[in-house]
């Protein structure tokens, strides 16, 4: 059966043409030819140019997300294979071999792949799909990919999908949790930066576990040692630990969630770090401010909130929170002190959110000198073009008194 044809209209398609994956539905001209939603179509620039192939979804806003520029590339056995391979080969290139225990194998659109996310955490592999042309493959994208570890070396004992976020509903699909081949203990033990954490693949955020921190979480080591710490929104006690492991005095993790202060404490317990390192359930924003009232001052204060916002309609209201946050947290740093500060949205870009945090400095009468700015890890790669695949922010500073 000949492939259904997409074709754009005149002016439209400046994303795929930057490089990036998506076509909207109000890009679209015509669809000609008998096609399923989920199948692979051809795409055509207004005046017949062909750009390529991916899956067409009518149900999806996202009406096409491309999978080839080649011409003559047919969506096939071979193709899947090939773009696992490099997802996989990358990570051996930019990752230290130590890393390769628990990372991101597969980044949707940024390896190629859009709609699917694979997670490896040590032994156990977490798929993540979101879309509905991506999910006919991956099954197929799972064996490949045991394949590929198997070969050099890894072990996998079971693979969990993770397929529950609410943005399924936008493709037609509903959310879905559940095995993929024989169930296993889904309580898995890493190492990351030489802390233990227990990961929960089943009820944790996302995947089980926010692996794009990583090396951010690793540049907070060298400011800790023998510091008094906050760790704002703490999760699981990522950062914190990595503040006890550095050889912190004192770490406070506040969290307001019961269940992320519980997995904080025992991941404590397993770092042997809980005499230093204690976690307690408090609403941040109503926190620090009683903090700061009672005179509480920290070496080092750490803010990783959730994302502010989920839509571009939602932005300002974000930049009030984003404000808000870093005021209080710098008010609560001693003159001289360091102030690590993030957001996770993409919509919030670098420039906004570097504009809300010098919005912040002056309400809160602090002077800030930059010591870093980093971004996720690089097993989070960025797709030029594909905006949403640039989300993480992380600031270092040194914050000054005004005087």
């Amino acid at each position: 059966m000949a492939e259904a044809v997409v074709v754009l209209k005149k002016g439209e398609g400046r994303t795929i043409k930057a490089g990036g994956a998506w076509i909207f539905d109000n890009e679209i001209d015509t669809i000609t030819g008998s096609f399923e939603n989920g199948d692979i179509v051809i795409v055509h620039d207004f005046d017949g140019y062909m750009m390529g192939r991916g899956f067409v979804n009518t149900n999806s806003k996202i009406r096409v997300r491309m999978l080839t520029r080649d011409k003559e590339q047919q969506i096939d056995d071979e193709f899947i294979r090939m773009r696992v391979k490099n997802a996989w080969e990358y990570r051996k290139s930019v990752l230290l071999p130590v890393d390769l225990n628990c990372c991101r194998v597969i980044f949707g659109e940024a390896d190629f792949l859009p709609g699917l996310v694979i997670d490896k955490y040590d032994d156990v592999l977490v798929v993540e799909s979101l879309a509905l042309g991506i999910d006919k493959f991956k099954i197929q994208i799972v064996e490949y990919l045991k394949e590929l570890l198997l070969a050099d070396g890894f072990t996998v004992r079971g693979v969990y999908e993770r397929s529950d976020a609410a943005v399924r509903k936008k493709e037609g699909l509903a959310p879905y949790k559940g095995f993929i081949g024989e169930e296993f203990d889904t309580n898995v033990e890493i190492v990351e930066n030489g802390v233990h954490y227990m990961v929960d693949v089943v009820n944790g955020q996302k995947t089980g576990f926010f692996l794009d921190q990583k090396y951010n979480r690793l540049a907070i080591q060298r400011l800790c040692k023998d510091k008094r710490v906050l760790d704002c929104f703490t999760h699981m006690g990522t950062f914190a630990l990595n503040a006890g492991i550095a050889g912190a005095a004192e770490v406070t993790g506040l969290d307001i969630s019961d269940f992320a202060v519980k997995q904080a404490t025992d991941n404590a317990k397993l770092n042997g770090l809980d005499e230093r390192v204690k976690f307690r359930q408090a609403n941040v924003l109503d926190e620090l401010p009683k903090l700061n009232e009672a005179g509480e001052r920290y070496d080092v204060v750490i803010l990783d909130p959730p994302a502010f916002t989920k839509s571009r309609e939602a932005t300002k209201n974000a930049m009030k929170g984003y404000r808000e946050i870093n005021m209080k947290g710098m008010k609560l740093v001693k003159d001289g002190g360091y102030l690590a500060t993030c957001s996770c949205s993409h919509f919030m870009t670098q420039e906004l959110f570097v504009k809300v945090i010098g919005q912040a400095a002056k309400a809160a009468h602090k002077r800030l000198r930059q010591v870093e700015f980093r971004t996720q890890a690089p097993d989070h790669p960025i797709l030029w073009a594909a905006d949403e695949s640039y989300y993480l922010k992380f600031l270092v500073f040194q914050v000054v008194d005004e005087k």
